[in-house]
C-alpha cells in the first residue's frame, strides 16, 4: 500500500495539473460555470441563500459545506461588519466565517457624489486656477507689449490671432464671432467724422477701440501703432477683463483703466456704457445688485434722486448736469474727486481680496458636497449663510477650465447624466475634454441619483487587498517590530490607496512599481518572482478565456489579482467587470478555492491523511498565530496526530492548548516551504502509524532523514506500481 506521504506528493508535485483535471470534470465545471454565469444576478442576502446552487458552491469553497444547513447562522455572518471587531463573524473563533463573510459585499459600494480622492483633485484644480489665470494674464500681456510695437498696419494686427484676441478680450468684444472686416472698418475710421463708420455704430465701446490705435483710414499708421497711454489701458482693460477674483495686481489695473479711461468720458451714458468703469463705481461706493445701473444714471444726473436712493456720495464724486452732460469746460470728476474715488475703491477691493480666499469657498464646497445624494442637489444654491460663495457647479467648471458663465444649469444637467464613455452621449458630442473631465469628476447614472465611483480598484477591493497586505506584513512580529512593521504597512496602506484611486489604465498602474508590490506582496506573491513583461502580459490577456497567458500559468492568484482590477481587455477602466455583491476577483477567488476544496475531498475518499496534509499545506502561510490551529478542527487535529497527542487535550484551558502548539511548533517556521514539508512528513508518518495505512517502515525513515531513499524515488516507485 502506498504511503500517506507519497500519496500527498504525487498530488502536491503536480498541483496545477491535479487541479485542472478536478475542474474539468463534469460536476465540477458545470457547478463553477453556473456559480460564474449567476453570482453577478444576485444582490441580496436572502436571493444568495434562496439559489441553493450558488450557497452550497460557496459554502464548500470556504469550507463550510457541513454548515449549509444553519442559514439563519450564516445570515448573520454574511450581514456582519468586518470592520467592526466585535460584529458577529468577527466574535467567532473560527476564521473561515470572516473569511467567507469578506468575499462577498451584501452592503454594497459607497455610492457618492464624489469619491475623495475625485473631490480632492477637483478643489486642487480649482485652487490651482487663481494662480493660473493671473500667470496667464501676465503671460498674453507680456506678449502683447513685445510684439504690439512691430506692428505697421492695422492687417498686421488682425492677422495675429493672439494680439487681436487680446485686443478683443480687453474691450468686452467675442472673440469668436467678431469678424476681421469689421475690426478693420472699426479701426480705421475717422473718429472726427460723424459719418465714419465707427461713429455710425453709435456704440461706445468701438469708439473706445478706434481710440485705442492710431491707424489711418488705408490702414497704415504715421508713427507708434499705440502711445504708452493707449497701451496701458488696452493692458490695464484686459486684465480686468480676464480676471475672475480679486487680487492686487487686479486692484491695481482698475485703478489704471479708471484713471486712463476717465478723461475721455462726457456724458453720464458713456459711463453707463462701460461695464468696468460702472464695475469700479459699484466697488468704491459699496454698490449692491439691488442698486441697478439705472439707479446709478439716475443718481449721476439728479441730487434729488441721489439722495432719495441714498446715493448722494456718488452723484457728489461727478459733475455731470441733469441731462448728463457735461458743462463747458468741466470734466467728469476733477483730481480731488478721483482720488477720493480712487481711494474709495482701493479700501473696499482690498476687503474683497480678503474675501476671495478660497478657504470658505473649499470648506463650503466640502460640505457641501457629501450630502448630494442627485444632480437636483448639487444645482442647488448656497443659502443665506454662505451666499457670498460660489455655487458648487460655478467651482466644478472653473475646476477645468470652462467658463461657469457660458454653460446653462440645463446644460451641466445634461452633461452629468451623460455616459462618459458612451461615444454618442451629450458630454462626447462636445467634442471638448474640458467637459469629459468635468463628467468624469462625479458619480450620477442617467436619471441624476449618485453612484457607486468607477475606479480601477473598487473601494471595499482595496479595503481587502489593504487588510491582506498588513497580516502578511505584521505575521508573527511582536514588541517594536510590530510596531515598525505596523507603521510602514499604514503608510504603504495610504499611499495605495489614494494612488488607486487616480489610475485610470493599467498602465498606469504597471508603471508604479510601488503599487505592483503592494499588490502582489497582499496576494502572498513575490514581487521578485515576476517580470514587468510578464505582468503586462497578464494584465492583457482575457480572464474569460481558459487559453489565455494568465489562466495558463500555475498559480491561479496571478489570475485573481488581474480581476481584482476593473480593467477591459485593452488596460481601460470600465464598469463591466465590477460585479455586483463580489468583484471579479472574488468569484475567481471562490471557483479556484472551491476547485481546491474538492481536490482535497476527493483525496480524502481514499485517504484522509492526504486530505489533511494538502489542507495544512494551503493553510499553514496563513497562519498567525496557536489560536488560528486552536480555531480550525482539521489544523488541530494535524497537529494532535503530527505530534501524537491525545484528543483529549482539547478540553485543556484554551490558553494551555495554545502554549502547548507554541512548544511543539515555531509558527514563524509555517512561512517556510521546507519546514512546512518537514511537518507533512512528520504528520504523514505518524497518521500512517495510527491508522495502519502504507509503509510505516519507510514514513519513519522519511521522518528521521535516515532513508536512503529520496521522496521523489518513492514517488517514482509508487507511479510504477500504479501504472
Amino acid at each position: 500500500m502506498v504511503s500517506t506521504y507519497v500519496s500527498y506528493l504525487s498530488v502536491a508535485r503536480n498541483l496545477g495539473a491535479s487541479l485542472s483535471s478536478v475542474a474539468s470534470q463534469a460536476t465540477v465545471a458545470r457547478d463553477s460555470s453556473y456559480y460564474k454565469e449567476n453570482i453577478g444576478k444576485v444582490t441580496t442576502v436572502d436571493e444568495f441563500m434562496g439559489d441553493y446552487k450558488l450557497y452550497s458552491y460557496a459554502m464548500k469553497a470556504y469550507g463550510l459545506e457541513d454548515m449549509t444547513y444553519a442559514k439563519a447562522f450564516m445570515k448573520k455572518v454574511l450581514e456582519s461588519d468586518l470592520s467592526d471587531s466585535s460584529s458577529f463573524a468577527n466574535s467567532l473563533s473560527d476564521g473561515r466565517y470572516a473569511e467567507f463573510a469578506a468575499a462577498f459585499k451584501f452592503s454594497g459600494e459607497t455610492e457618492t457624489a464624489q469619491s475623495d480622492a475625485q473631490r480632492d483633485s477637483l478643489l486642487d484644480a480649482y485652487e490651482e486656477s487663481f494662480d493660473t489665470e493671473a500667470d496667464d494674464i501676465a503671460d498674453q500681456t507680456d506678449y502683447f507689449e513685445e510684439n504690439i510695437s512691430s506692428i505697421t498696419s492695422v492687417d498686421d494686427l488682425l492677422s495675429s490671432s493672439k494680439l487681436k484676441n487680446y485686443v478683443l478680450t480687453a474691450f468686452g468684444l467675442n472673440t469668436e464671432y467678431t469678424s476681421t472686416s469689421f475690426l478693420k472698418s472699426v479701426l480705421t475710421s475717422d473718429l472726427d467724422d460723424a459719418d465714419s463708420f465707427v461713429n455710425q455704430l453709435d456704440d461706445d465701446v468701438y469708439v473706445n477701440l478706434a481710440k485705442a490705435f492710431n491707424f489711418n483710414e488705408d490702414g497704415s499708421t504715421d508713427g507708434d501703432v499705440m502711445s504708452e497711454d493707449q497701451l496701458s489701458l488696452v493692458t490695464s482693460a484686459y486684465a480686468v477683463a480676464s480676471a475672475t477674483i480679486a487680487s492686487s495686481e487686479t486692484g491695481e489695473a482698475y485703478d489704471t483703466y479708471f484713471a486712463a479711461q476717465l478723461g475721455n468720458i462726457t456724458s453720464v451714458d458713456e459711463l453707463m456704457s462701460d461695464d468696468k468703469l460702472v464695475s469700479y463705481l459699484r466697488t468704491a461706493y459699496g454698490l449692491t445688485d439691488s442698486e441697478t445701473d439705472n439707479f446709478i444714471s439716475a443718481a449721476l444726473k439728479s441730487a434729488d434722486v441721489a439722495d432719495a436712493i441714498g446715493l448722494s456720495e456718488l452723484h457728489d464724486a461727478f459733475n455731470f448736469d441733469e441731462d448728463g452732460a457735461l458743462a463747458d469746460g468741466d470734466t467728469a470728476q476733477t483730481s480731488e474727486q478721483t482720488a477720493a474715488t480712487t481711494a474709495a475703491f482701493d479700501e473696499n477691493y482690498q476687503l474683497l481680496i480678503a474675501n476671495t480666499d478660497t478657504e470658505d469657498a473649499v470648506d463650503n464646497y466640502t460640505t457641501r458636497i457629501a450630502s448630494v445624494t442627485s444632480i437636483d442637489d448639487f444645482l442647488v444654491s448656497n443659502d443665506d449663510d454662505n451666499d457670498d460663495l460660489p455655487e458648487l457647479w460655478e467651482m466644478a467648471l472653473r475646476a477645468y477650465d470652462i467658463d461657469p458663465d457660458s454653460v446653462s444649469r440645463s446644460e451641466v444637467r445634461k452633461i452629468l447624466e451623460s455616459d462618459p464613455s458612451d461615444s454618442k452621449s451629450y458630454v462626447n458630442s462636445l467634442d471638448d475634454d474640458r467637459f469629459v473631465a468635468f463628467r468624469k469628476a462625479f458619480n450620477f447614472d442617467s436619471n441624476g441619483d449618485v453612484t457607486v465611483p468607477l475606479q480601477a480598484m473598487s473601494e471595499s477591493v482595496v479595503d481587502d487587498y489593504a487588510a491582506y497586505y498588513k497580516q502578511n506584513k505584521i505575521r508573527y512580529l511582536e514588541g517594536d517590530e510590530l510596531t515598525e512593521a505596523t507603521d510602514a504597512a499604514d503608510e504603504e496602506i495610504t499611499y495605495f490607496r489614494e494612488q488607486m484611486a487616480t489610475i485610470t489604465t493599467a498602465s498606469e498602474f504597471l508603471a508604479d512599481d510601488r503599487l505592483v508590490s503592494f499588490a502582489l506582496e497582499a496576494k502572498g506573491l513575490d514581487p521578485d518572482d515576476v517580470t514587468s513583461d510578464e505582468l503586462e502580459k497578464m494584465f492583457s490577456s482575457d480572464l474569460d478565456d481558459e487559453d489565455s497567458y494568465v489562466n495558463k500559468l500555475d498559480d491561479n492568484r496571478f489570475a485573481e489579482l488581474v480581476g481584482a482590477f476593473n480593467f477591459d481587455q485593452d488596460g481601460n477602466i470600465s464598469a463591466e467587470p465590477t460585479g455586483t455583491v463580489q468583484q471579479r476577483g472574488d468569484v475567481l477567488e471562490t471557483i479556484d478555492a472551491y476547485v481546491r476544496l474538492t481536490l482535497e475531498d476527493d483525496q480524502g475518499d481514499s485517504n484522509t491523511g492526504v486530505r489533511l496534509a494538502l489542507y495544512f499545506e494551503r493553510k499553514a502561510p496563513e497562519i498567525s498565530n496557536a489560536y488560528d490551529i486552536l480555531g480550525d478542527s482539521a489544523l488541530f487535529e494535524f497537529f494532535t496526530t503530527t505530534f501524537n497527542l491525545s484528543s483529549y487535550v482539547s478540553n485543556m484551558d484554551v490558553d494551555k492548548q495554545a502554549e502547548m502548539i507554541s512548544n511543539f511548533i515555531d509558527i514563524k517556521d509555517l512561512s517556510d516551504p521546507e519546514k512546512v514539508d518537514d511537518l507533512i512528513k512528520r504528520f504523514t508518518a505518524m497518521y500512517d502509524m495510527a491508522n495502519g495505512t502504507g509503509t510505516t517502515s519507510t514514513a519513519l525513515s522519511i521522518l528521521t532523514g535516515s532513508s536512503t531513499i529520496s521522496a521523489d524515488t518513492l514517488l517514482a516507485m509508487a507511479q510504477l506500481k500504479s501504472g
